[in-house]
């Protein structure tokens, strides 16, 4: 089904624009909130007057929400849990607990729809988008720790954990290594040995083959 988008529509297109889409999609979300119509003959001739009104309405809301991307930037958000001995989670932080966080800082609503991320179930550090706009879309630090400790234990924790696994890969490929330069020495020595066995031509067969 092809829809004429009336506004942005994150991931999908902008304003003016003509996409195909599912058409439960379409039906469900897109056109019941507003955001497109079908594209039919008379739609169409809307088409121009859309776009041109979608860049206004989006430069605008650029330059409004430009101060409050440039402060999330990089923002830090410090969330503590319950965790297993393995940094798993009992439990998750989700994107609404995420969103309301934010909302807070910047004294503006974000929803949970804008927040980019799946449920987080690991201590550590994780780096989530925040959408603001089809443009603004500034990206922050999750650090999730365990309860009655520090976020930077978290990272430690982290640290050491990463630190492992490179030394656990560091030591398989110089196995694999080890290994492979075993198997090329027992090839050429096997060469090597079939060489040896090849039967020694002899001075009157030299002889006899430069007669012949």
């Amino acid at each position: 089904m092809k829809v004429l988008l009336l506004e942005d529509v994150y991931k999908l297109g902008r304003a003016g624009e003509v996409k195909k889409v599912a058409p439960g999609y379409a039906r469900n979300y897109l056109m019941p909130q507003g955001l497109a119509v079908l594209a039919t003959p008379g739609a169409m001739k809307q088409a121009g007057r859309i776009k041109k009104q979608g860049e206004i309405k989006r430069a605008k809301v650029n330059q409004e929400l430009g101060g409050v991307a440039e402060q999330l930037e990089g923002k830090r958000f410090t969330f503590a849990a319950k965790a297993s001995e393995t940094r798993r989670l009992y439990g998750s932080i989700n994107a609404q607990m995420i969103a309301e966080v934010v909302s807070e800082e910047i004294g503006l609503e974000v929803t949970a729809r804008q927040i980019e991320s799946q449920p987080l179930r690991m201590l550590g550090k994780h780096t989530v988008a925040v959408r603001l706009t089809v443009d603004l879309i500034p990206q922050i630090e999750i650090i999730v720790h365990r309860e009655g400790e520090s976020p930077e234990s978290a990272l430690e924790e982290e640290e050491k954990e990463a630190l492992k696994a490179e030394e656990a890969l560091a030591e398989i490929l110089e196995e694999e290594q080890a290994e492979l330069e075993e198997q090329e020495a027992a090839s050429a020595e096997g060469e090597q040995t079939a060489e040896a066995e090849l039967p020694e031509e002899s001075e009157e067969d030299a002889e006899e083959d430069h007669q012949a």
